[in-house]
């Protein structure tokens, strides 16, 4: 039930004419209740207030019914209460890791995903890291693999930069957007606290130009090596 009566709680805040506008700009993958950010956090908070948590023990079975729902927000609600539920994680929690990054999925769950809770994971468990994101870059799933290249993106200075070049040179190649931007993304943001690393490592490897651009952007706003 605690599913169900979360459900029931943001139906009644339904904004039907945002829900249009959300629609189109996820590009009619989802539906929505029409609840922007704000309003969501704050409807979540009121809810959590009165029902509380579900039992850790009990997550990986309340975010597949989460995600059985339509409703974007839902799987927005289901990632809010994770991040409250985290420090429990089980090494077997990466079932449902996997879970929720292969089904429903779009750039909104995964990047949140991959950074905050597959990066939490991999920390609490880092002998998981190898195992685990040879396994998805092995994948060819293009969300399994945007999560690898990503789950460093907090780490700033404890970024493995060996494990970052070793999954970027196994992922270059590939022709999909998501990947591309990714790779950019994650040595954009090393960049902020190893900028003579990337600077030097985007001119030794063969990148798309997609990754290229977006991996010096920070270099070109401070200084560059």
């Amino acid at each position: 039930m605690y599913t169900e009566d979360l459900w029931i709680h943001l139906k009644k805040q339904e904004n039907k004419d945002d829900a249009i506008h959300m629609k189109k700009y996820m590009r009619d993958q989802f539906e929505f209740f029409g609840l922007r950010s704000p309003v969501l956090k704050e409807h979540l908070k009121v809810f959590l207030k009165e029902k509380g948590l579900p039992p850790p023990e009990e997550l990986s079975s309340v975010l597949k019914e989460f995600w059985s729902r339509p409703e974007r927000e839902m799987q927005y609600a289901g990632l809010s209460v994770v991040n409250k539920l985290k420090k429990h994680m089980k090494k077997s929690d990466i079932e449902w890791i996997e879970f929720i990054i292969l089904h429903k999925s779009w750039w909104d769950t995964i990047d949140h995903i991959a950074k905050n809770i597959a990066g939490y994971y991999f920390k609490k468990f880092p002998e998981e890291i190898i195992p685990v994101t040879e396994r998805w870059i092995a994948s060819q799933n293009i969300w399994l693999m945007r999560s690898a290249i990503l789950f460093q993106l907090g780490y700033k200075e404890e970024t493995d930069k060996e494990r970052l070049a070793h999954i970027i040179k196994e992922t270059k190649y590939e022709q999909d957007f998501f990947i591309r931007k990714g790779i950019g993304w994650a040595l954009r943001e090393y960049a902020k606290v190893n900028p003579f690393w990337v600077w030097d490592f985007v001119h030794k490897e063969k990148l798309s130009p997609l990754s290229y651009k977006e991996a010096i952007k920070n270099i070109k706003k401070t200084k560059q090596p």
